[in-house]
C-alpha cells in the first residue's frame, strides 16, 4: 500500500515531499507554520493578506495606526475613494514579512506566498504589483496567485529580475480558467511553474457558485491533467480541497497529481495563527455547523462556520485603517450594505448587516471562521482532555501523518487518553 512519501514533487532537477500547506490569511498560515513545512521537505505558504497589519503584529511597526491617523477625518464619510495605500509602506511591510520568514528557513523545502487578486486595495494594479515585486525582492521561493483569474498578473512582474527563476503558480477551479490564463500570457513566453486545482470542498473563498456541490475535485483535476498532457505542457498539477488523510492524497498522486495542497487540518496546529479558543470551536464543529454563504464582499461564495461572530454583525466599515477590499473606485459591497442599514437606523445603534460582512476588520479580529468542508472531522484527529479541551497538534505531527499514513488512518497524539 503506497504512502505519500513514495511520491515526489519535482521542480526541474529538485524533488520535494509532495505536500503543500495552503496559504490562509490573515496570518493564520503563520511564518512558523510555513517554516515547519519547508523544514520537513515540503512547501509551506504564508499569506500577504493585510500584510501591513501582519507587520504590525510581527515587528511592532505602526503602519495601521499611521494610516488610521492619516485618514481619521474620513471615518464617517461614505465615500472611501480617497483612502489610499502608501505603496512604499506596503513594500516595506511585505519585505519585512517575507524577508524575516526566508531568513529563518531551514531544511530542503520551499516557502511560497499566497497572493489574492481580490485584495484590490483601492488600486488593483499598482498594489498587486508592489506586493508581488516586494516578495520577490525579499527572496520568496515562489508566489501562488489566488482569488481571481490573474490574467494580467504575470505582466506586472515581467520586468523583475526574478521573474523567470522564482516559482510562479496559479490556483484554478476549472480547465477553462487555466486555458484563459495561458492564452492571456502566451506573449510572455513564461508558463506557470505549477497549477493548483482547488475543488469545491476547500475552505474560504470558492471558485464556484452556490451550485458548488455539483462539482468534484476528482473530475476537475482529471480534466486539467488531460489538457496539460494533450498540450505537452510540463506543468505540475496539484490537487487541493477536501484532502483529509494521507490515503486521500495518495489517490490523487496515483492519478497524476504532482502534489496535494492541504490546509484544514493545520488550522488546529500549534503553529497556526488562530487563537486557542477559536481552535476549540473548530474541533467542536459538526457537519451542520458548516455553511457556504455569500457574505463576502468579493462576490465569491465562502465556506465558514455558521457560528462565526462576524455573521450579521453591523460593525462600521474600517476602510481608513484597512480597506483591502476597496475596488479601484473606492467601493466595497459591505459599505453599500452598511449604509443601507444605517439609513434605517440613523442613531447607529443595533445595526445588523446580514447579507455582507466587513471582511477586513472581521478577519483581522479572527471573528470570521472560514473553514474547509471536513472541519467537522478535526475532532477525530486528536484526543480530548478531562477538562473537555481538545489537544492541539504540532505541524510536524500533522505533516508526517499525511506523509506516512496508510488505509485512511489518522495518527492521534501520543501521551493523552481520549474520553
Amino acid at each position: 500500500m503506497k504512502r505519500v512519501d513514495d511520491f515526489r514533487l519535482k521542480f526541474g532537477q529538485k524533488e520535494y515531499v509532495p505536500i503543500m500547506v495552503g496559504g490562509m490569511g490573515v496570518d493564520i498560515s503563520t511564518a512558523e507554520l510555513a517554516l515547519e513545512a519547508a523544514r520537513l521537505g515540503g512547501v509551506g505558504h504564508i499569506s500577504d493578506a493585510m500584510v501591513n497589519d501582519v507587520s504590525d503584529r510581527r515587528f511592532d511597526t505602526s503602519f495601521v495606526k499611521d494610516k488610521t491617523k492619516q485618514y481619521k477625518y474620513n471615518i464617517n464619510n461614505a465615500d472611501k475613494s480617497g483612502v489610499k495605500f502608501d505603496l512604499d509602506v506596503l513594500a516595506d511591510a511585505t519585505r519585512r514579512h517575507v524577508g524575516s520568514t526566508m531568513e529563518a528557513k531551514k531544511g530542503d523545502g520551499l516557502i511560497f506566498v499566497n497572493c489574492m487578486e481580490k485584495l484590490t486595495m483601492n488600486g488593483p494594479r499598482e498594489t498587486l504589483q508592489v506586493r508581488m515585486a516586494s516578495a520577490l525582492d525579499a527572496g520568496i521561493d515562489g508566489i501562488t496567485m489566488s482569488a481571481g483569474l490573474h490574467l494580467g498578473s504575470f505582466g506586472l512582474i515581467a520586468d523583475h529580475p526574478r521573474f523567470r527563476d522564482a516559482k510562479l503558480g496559479i490556483i484554478v477551479s476549472s480547465v477553462r480558467a487555466l486555458q484563459l490564463f495561458l492564452r492571456k500570457n502566451a506573449r510572455l513566453n513564461r508558463l506557470p511553474d505549477y497549477v493548483i486545482v482547488e475543488g469545491p470542498l476547500a475552505g474560504g473563498h470558492l471558485g464556484f457558485g452556490l451550485d458548488w456541490a455539483q462539482y468534484d475535485l476528482t473530475t476537475i483535476i482529471a480534466e486539467v491533467i488531460q489538457y496539460v498532457n494533450d498540450e505537452q505542457l510540463n506543468i505540475p498539477v496539484i490537487a487541493a480541497g477536501g484532502i483529509f488523510t494521507g490515503s486521500d492524497a495518495v489517490s490523487f498522486l496515483e492519478s497524476g497529481s504532482a502534489a496535494v495542497q492541504v490546509a484544514t487540518r493545520f488550522t488546529v496546529a500549534n503553529e497556526c495563527g488562530l487563537p486557542a479558543d477559536v481552535k476549540q470551536d473548530y474541533f467542536l464543529a459538526n457537519e451542520d455547523d458548516i455553511e457556504v454563504n455569500t457574505i463576502s464582499p468579493t462576490g465569491y461564495p465562502m465556506r465558514m462556520l455558521k457560528g462565526s461572530p462576524a455573521i450579521g454583525d453591523g460593525i462600521r466599515p474600517g476602510c481608513e485603517s484597512y480597506g483591502y477590499l476597496l475596488d479601484g473606485n473606492g467601493n466595497c459591497a459591505y459599505i453599500t450594505s452598511y449604509n443601507r442599514e444605517l439609513a434605517l437606523h440613523p442613531d447607529g445603534k443595533n445595526i445588523s448587516v446580514l447579507d455582507k460582512t466587513c471582511l477586513c476588520t472581521q478577519m483581522r479580529n479572527f471573528k470570521l471562521w472560514t473553514c474547509g468542508h471536513y472541519t467537522y472531522r478535526l475532532k477525530d484527529t486528536t484526543t480530548r482532555n478531562a477538562d473537555g479541551i481538545y489537544q492541539t497538534l504540532s505541524a510536524e505531527h500533522i505533516f508526517k501523518d499525511y506523509q506516512y499514513s496508510v488505509d485512511h488512518q489518522i495518527a492521534l497524539p501520543i501521551g493523552t487518553v481520549a474520553i
